[in-house]
């Protein structure tokens, strides 16, 4: 089964892209060739494999939890960009009522 020009612009369109005639002809092709390997992938037997729930490490290696001591408060608020009140001073950027 070949992939349609129409089936290439509508994946496009729906990840906003915006493609050149020389780009959905290539297109046509690779989305082609992938599709036709994720096919090849589901034809096989995989009924023998242990199924897996999570792929996850059980032994990351952690640092320990230990109290430090932060930054004074004047030095942060003096390498802020701006400060106001004893704090960070940002735009507003949600109307109040």
């Amino acid at each position: 089964m070949s992939l349609t020009r129409e089936e290439v612009l509508r994946a496009a369109r729906l990840a906003r892209l915006e493609l050149t005639e020389p780009e959905i002809a290539r297109f046509i092709g690779e989305l082609d060739r992938i599709v036709a390997y994720v096919g090849e992938l589901a034809a096989l037997d995989a009924t023998s494999s242990a199924l897996t729930a999570r792929a996850a490490v059980d032994d990351a290696p952690l640092r320990d939890d230990a109290h430090r001591a932060s930054l004074p408060h004047d030095a942060v608020l003096a390498a802020a960009p701006r400060a106001a009140g004893g704090a960070f001073a940002v735009p507003a950027f949600v109307e109040e009522p």
